[in-house]
């Protein structure tokens, strides 16, 4: 308790697990927006921005741009059958940073900063993206 009332205890309208079962299970992705504007697209208590405890769930398109990555040659164990591949940092179309991982991506010169990326579903964990086609980079 403060000198002014009880201390808010965060909540979220779901648990970590959840949010994860619904790009992984559902095929559905989904972020966060507070009150002062502040996206995200992974899950969160409170606005990292302002502090705010109710933040509001919205669907995402997973589509966006690699703002940064690097490629994988040596990875973790439910990724040793798909190395080498791109771990990636997209900043989507709607706001927000999500990292992920695309297959496609065998070597440095297959991605660049800037190329347009979508989410796909997949039964491989993780978030995993490909590459739009070269007509959809324009």
């Amino acid at each position: 308790m403060t000198a002014t009332g009880p201390s808010q205890e965060p909540s979220a309208a779901h648990t970590i697990q959840e949010y994860q079962h619904g790009y992984e299970e559902e095929r559905r992705l989904r972020g966060f927006r507070s009150g002062c504007g502040f996206v995200t697209a992974t899950w969160g208590l409170r606005c990292p921005q302002c502090g705010q405890l109710d933040l509001q769930e919205f669907p995402l398109s997973g589509k966006g741009r690699v703002t940064a990555f690097t490629v994988q040659t040596v990875p973790a164990d439910e990724f040793v059958n798909d190395a080498p591949y791109a771990y990636v940092l997209v900043e989507l179309d709607e706001g927000g940073r999500i990292s992920g991982w695309m297959p496609a991506v065998r070597a440095v010169e297959d991605l660049a900063i800037g190329d347009r990326v979508h989410w796909v579903a997949s039964y491989k964990p993780g978030v995993q993206f490909e590459k739009d086609s070269a007509a959809a980079q324009r």
